[in-house]
């Protein structure tokens, strides 16, 4: 069974930086990890990645320390089954606008009494080999949960969503968030700025974690200033892109 370090650096009160992992590729994670990124969001919803693919991905992070979330594509049962029972740490689930969706989640998410989640002696549970109760009490404990808050929908659902005591993390997406105000790509757009702080004020009301993601470590360290706990930094590629371009530039003139 996985010791969730993520979820205790949270539970202490620290913040914890993290990237979405798009690119296809283990030796890209376990780069991550030695780079000392604290997590990596693998992104099963825009990225390439399936369950079979997000196993080899969760492996390579496991072996550099590196806390493997999943960006799962849907809210749906299946879906949230099979990347659990692969060995994900914790779920990243996007478009959960009301409570009923976020109480779902969580009923998928973990087992009896808390969830009604599928048993199967996956990855999971060590094949098999990690007594059941033991197993089933471990893995709610252990596992996840973050949710986004991306859309005005869900901003105004919000406090009700927080009072259910088994999500850990609301995530902030401030680039959903802009189109949800007719605001395409504005992020920085003083009508985005202002439904982040709110949804940052909501969640901390609460006693919630929150999260969101960053351009850059510069943005990023403003951010957990600012009070958020869960912070990614960019997209693997962005982050690889960027450097690509820098180095030539260097080299060209």
């Amino acid at each position: 069974m996985f010791h969730n370090t993520l979820k205790a650096r949270l539970k202490q009160g620290e913040a914890a930086v993290g990237i979405f992992a798009v690119m296809n590729s283990p030796d890209v994670i376990e780069i991550l990890g030695l780079a000392g990124f604290d997590f990596a969001i693998i992104d099963c919803e825009h990225g390439p990645m399936g369950p079979e693919s997000a196993l080899t991905l969760i492996r390579a992070a496991e072996r550099r320390g590196l806390t493997p979330i999943v960006r799962v594509p849907s809210t749906m049962e299946s879906t949230i089954l099979h990347f659990l029972d692969i060995g994900a740490h914790g779920i990243q689930v996007p478009q959960v606008n009301t409570a009923e969706t976020a109480a779902a989640v969580v009923r998928n998410a973990k087992y009896y009494p808390v969830g009604r989640r599928g048993v199967a002696f996956m990855r999971s549970s060590n094949y098999g080999m990690t007594e059941p109760d033991q197993y089933f009490a471990k893995a709610n404990e252990e596992t996840l949960i973050v949710i986004h808050c991306e859309n005005i929908e869900c901003l105004e659902n919000l406090d009700e969503i927080c009072q259910n005591p088994e999500i850990d993390v609301i995530f902030v997406g401030p680039y959903d968030m802009s189109q949800s105000l007719g605001l395409t790509g504005q992020v920085n757009h003083e009508r985005v700025e202002a439904a982040v702080q709110k949804a940052l004020e909501i969640t901390r009301r609460h006693g919630k974690l929150c999260g969101t993601i960053a351009g850059n470590g510069e943005i990023a360290r403003q951010r957990i200033e600012q009070g958020f706990k869960y912070v990614a930094i960019s997209l693997d590629s962005a982050l690889f892109a960027a450097k690509c371009t820098q180095e030539l530039k260097k080299c060209r003139g």
